[in-house]
């Protein structure tokens, strides 16, 4: 391991980015299922051939960029979203019908706050977790 004799400038994660195969498509599920908001949708490149894309939930500074695949296929990437009332938000979503969701929690494992998965239609997987109480 490296160690920099210079402290970072780095502050926070600000975009994690998910490979999807329909932009559209992926808009569609992070803002009418998961309730999202559509944070960017340009155009850009030469040719105005590329586009970038960012979703977030209300008020949260992290956005989450949805982009083509480049080099490989799409899908197999993960986040985690936090909220204060896990089984809510898992009923919320089942109520919706055709997700890909894990099924309810019934309770958190020793050490590890209560959480379930779902995936989008790419096959990548957003963890929903309990948010850890502020210390």
């Amino acid at each position: 391991m490296t160690n920099s004799t210079q402290a970072t400038t780095l502050k926070n994660i600000g975009v994690a980015m998910f490979t999807i195969s329909d932009q559209d498509a992926a808009i569609a599920f992070y803002t009418d299922k998961l309730g999202f908001e559509l944070r960017a949708d340009v155009t850009f490149g030469e040719n105005g051939d590329m586009r970038w894309v960012e979703v977030a939930p209300p008020g949260s500074t992290a956005r989450l960029a949805l982009n083509p695949p480049m080099f490989d296929e799409p899908g197999g990437s993960g986040i985690g979203v936090e909220t204060t009332d896990v089984l809510g938000e898992y009923d919320r979503l089942a109520a919706i019908g055709g997700l890909d969701l894990d099924p309810r929690p019934t309770g958190s494992t020793p050490g590890a706050p209560l959480m379930f998965m779902l995936r989008d239609p790419d096959g990548n997987t957003v963890v929903v977790v309990e948010e850890a109480p502020a210390s």
